[in-house]
């Protein structure tokens, strides 16, 4: 087209602003007789330019103004909020530190009673082993019973043997046992 004829894309780079601000300003724009590049892009002309500039600098004033009061009057407010984030960098660090040692505490006490399981693990195994060599013990002392049979018999002989050596008293009587 003509060189007098700019896209809202070619306007906002040459503003220096965004293409949306350059839309929301197209907007007040008559919307008679728009025309459009050959890829279909709103071109506007000089005249449409120089309205959308002459808007533009009016609301820039007001921003240059309050950026250059806000400076000064917020200068201790982000020296206060620097200063904060210094001590909530401070408390991360030692908080960081404490997770640390409440880690370590943590994975020594695990330690611990792992050895401690160990060990009461082995202390049942040597229970058990103790239980059974008393058991084989307590078989071996008790006799069978065959034996108590044998031995049954063998009493009463050795009974009777010495009753019948003994000598012959006479039998005592009973009432004068009291």
């Amino acid at each position: 087209m003509n060189e007098n004829y700019k896209t809202i894309k070619e306007l906002a780079d040459e503003l220096g602003v965004i293409k949306q601000t350059i839309q929301y300003h197209v907007k007040f724009l008559p919307t008679k007789n728009r025309l459009k590049n050959s890829s279909g892009a709103i071109v506007l002309n000089l005249e449409e330019q120089r309205f959308i500039k002459n808007r533009l600098t009016k609301n820039r004033p007001k921003i240059d103004q309050k950026s250059t009061k806000e400076p000064t009057k917020n200068r201790p407010k982000k020296d206060k909020e620097i200063s904060i984030n210094n001590v909530l960098l401070e408390q991360l660090k030692t908080k960081d530190e404490q997770i640390k040692s409440l880690v370590e505490a943590q994975k020594q006490t695990q330690n611990l009673l792992d050895q401690q399981q160990r060990l009461a693990l082995q202390d049942k195994k040597l229970l058990d082993e103790y239980k059974s060599e008393i058991n084989d013990l307590k078989a071996l002392k008790m006799p069978t019973q065959d034996t108590k049979v044998e031995q049954v018999s063998s009493k009463q002989r050795q009974e009777v043997e010495s009753v019948a050596e003994e000598p012959k008293k006479a039998p005592r009587k009973w009432w004068k046992l009291w």
